[in-house]
This record gives structure tokens, sequence and C-alpha cells, in this order.
């Protein structure tokens, strides 16, 4: 009985193992929009400086900066305020980011995050002015405004102490900006589309590139390095959109990703990809322990007493003497044979079968690649 559930287990592992590696073999393509992205087809940041009002004196009080934009805003307003009398206890002054995504139209909502610049200890409660949007050419691309959510808490006791909860001096407006302008891009205009790999790969740019042509006819796609993918655009407008679409799920077979090994050296995480292999080798490794305790040993002097319990001579001072005591604990050297063209998944199984600490790993990964024969990228993080 105990040998056909032997048998049994022993097919169950070969049937989950030919599945597993049928898997492998599905997954190995992959959509174009998740291979590469479009050329200029992208988000832009967005950048702006506002005050934030309403706050309940957690504001940055006298700031000379504060206190200026105040002024200033006020003066729009045809009144005239002595800037030494202005106290911005309910007043920040806040940096406003935004990201306008690609193809954005004016009108379009987009989220803001405003993070306090000066002395406010909370933006909890406060509403942020009109406050424009500049991209990186200075043009204005969105106007933010409206009512902070601030996840943080920051309370203040008249002893001085404080409790503070996340950060109460970041806070988020959703649908805070109305985009006022659009971004240009070259999906209207330009002739080709520039497909750019999120991984450099010169197999998974020609690769790319004959799957383009497969699919749509020969010459459609070109690859111009190992990163860049050139591609053929329809004139007309309407079947550039979806000629883009019918591109992006496109799938692709995906090359092999280079054999590297990273290493974690604080945490003794490893991550060994496909393809790893080591030559042959014997690495010899053991661990070396040094306990050093140091005692002292006080001996009193006490005072010289003669007949008749007369002191002849006061005592001296404690006599000490150190006592060192150290012990050497050497553990047995560990001998791995590592034969020919095997997977590092099985040295490091082997490692990690004889009780070797990450830091063990890790010594006799740097000194295989030092020998030259782990044949992978050592990265160690």
């Amino acid at each position: 009985m105990r040998l056909y559930v032997t048998i049994f287990a022993l097919l169950l592992n070969c049937i989950s193992q030919n599945s597993f590696a049928q898997q492998q073999t599905i997954d190995r393509t992959e959509r174009v929009k998740d291979l590469a992205t479009f050329g200029g087809v992208r988000t832009n940041q967005l950048l702006g400086y506002g005050i934030v009002v309403g706050l309940n004196g957690t504001g940055d009080g006298n700031v000379a900066a504060t206190n200026q934009t105040i002024q200033s805003l006020l003066s729009r307003f045809g009144m005239t305020v002595d800037v030494n009398a202005i106290n911005a206890k309910n007043t920040a002054a806040v940096m406003v980011t935004a990201e306008i995504p690609a193809f954005s139209k004016p009108g379009n909502k987009i989220d803001v995050t405003v993070s306090a610049l000066g002395k406010a200890t909370s933006l909890r409660g406060g509403s942020l002015l009109l406050t424009q949007l500049v991209g990186a050419d200075r043009e204005t691309y969105a106007i933010a405004q409206g009512n902070l959510a601030v996840g943080g808490l920051g309370i203040t006791g008249n002893d001085g102490s404080k409790v503070t909860v996340n950060v109460p001096t970041v806070g988020r407006i959703a649908g805070g900006a109305f985009v006022e302008r659009m971004v240009a891009n070259p999906f209207e205009t330009s002739t080709t589309f520039m497909l750019n790999l999120n991984v450099p790969d010169f197999t998974n740019a020609m690769r790319l590139a004959d799957a383009v042509n497969k699919t749509f006819g020969k010459g459609t796609a070109s690859a111009i390095d190992g990163t860049t993918v050139r591609v053929n655009a329809p004139k007309d407008l309407n079947g550039r959109v979806s000629f883009a679409s019918a591109l992006e799920e496109l799938r692709v077979a995906k090359s092999l990703p280079p054999a590297r090994v990273i290493v974690n050296s604080r945490t003794g995480t490893i991550v060994i990809s496909d393809g790893v292999r080591v030559t042959p080798a014997a690495v010899t490794h053991g661990s070396l322990t040094v306990r050093i305790k140091e005692n002292q040993n006080v001996t009193p002097q006490g005072p010289i007493i003669a007949n008749n319990n007369v002191v002849v001579a006061p005592g001296g001072a404690p006599v000490v003497t150190p006592d060192s005591q150290i012990t050497v604990d050497q553990q047995p050297a560990r001998a791995f044979l590592f034969q020919s063209d095997i997977q590092l998944s099985s040295i490091v199984d082997a490692v990690n079968a004889v009780g070797a600490s990450p830091s063990d790993l890790v010594a006799i990964l740097e000194a295989l690649k030092q020998a030259g024969a782990l044949n992978a990228e050592l990265i160690i993080i």
C-alpha cells in the first residue's frame, strides 16, 4: 500500500511539474502595451505655488514669505495692508503638484497634492485658493482650488507635548484642478509611432518588429536600436486610433532576461533569474567565533593590626587583578562540490539544507563570481 501511495505522489509531482512547464511556455508572450510605450504619449508634471486658508491656528504665523503673499493677494482686491501687521496663523504657503495625463482636454479634472512650505503644523480643515499650475515651459496648463482632505493629525499641548499621526502637512484634492490647455504630443502629427521598450533588449526589439510586420504587413515596423521600434502610422486619424489599439493588443514572444542574481545583504533576500548556471567548482566554507570575557578580581587590603588591637599601619588600596577568558568556537568547514552546468537554485537549496545563514550564502556567491564559476551578473543591494 505504501508503495502505491509513493508512486501516486510521484505521478502527481510529475504532472504538476509538466503543467507548470507548459504554463511557463504559454506565459512567455506579452502584450505590446505591457512590453513598450508609445513615444511622446505620457503624463506631464505640473507645479504651482498657492495659499491655504481657514486653518485653526496651525498656519505659518509670522513668516515673511507668507505675509508677503497675503499682502499681494489682498492688493488685487484694492486693499492696502501693512505686511508687518499680518499674522498668518490661519494661513499656510503651499506647493501644489499634479500630473496631467496624455490627451487631456480643457475642462477635464485632475487630482492635486498640496504640501506645506513654511511653519504650518497641519493643513486639516484648510481650503486652497485659486492656484495656477504650470509645466516645465512655464505655461499654465491647469487651475486648482478646493477643500483639502488631510489624512494626518497633529495636536500640541500647552506644556509642549505633541502627538502626530501620519503627515498632517500634506493634503489632497480629488478632481481639484481643471485642465486649461492641451499638452502637445506627436500622436496626431507624426507619420510614425515610436515604441519604446520598458526594458532595453535587442532580441525583444527584433521580435516586436517581426510580430508587427507579420500581422500588418512587411515593412510596417523596423527596430532602430535595443529600445525603440519604429512603426509606420496610418494617415487617417480615425484609422490611427484603431491601428494603435490593435497594436497594443498584439502579443510578442518575450526573450528570457539576462542571468542575474540579486542579493539583499541586509535582509538576506536572494532572487535568481532563469538561466543562471555554475561551472564545476568546490567551495569550503566555515565559521570562526571568538568570545572574550573580561573579569576583574578585587582583593581588599585591610589595616595592619598589632597586639592589643592597636593599628600599626592603615590599610592600602584594593588590589585589582584582571581576569580574561577567551573561548574560540570554530564550526567544522562545510565542503560543497558543484558539478558541471548545475542550476544555481539547486546550489542554494543544498547550502540552505546544511543550515547556512544568509551571510554565508552571500559569501559563497561572491567567491563563485570571483572564481569565474558563476555564469551570471551578481548584484548586491
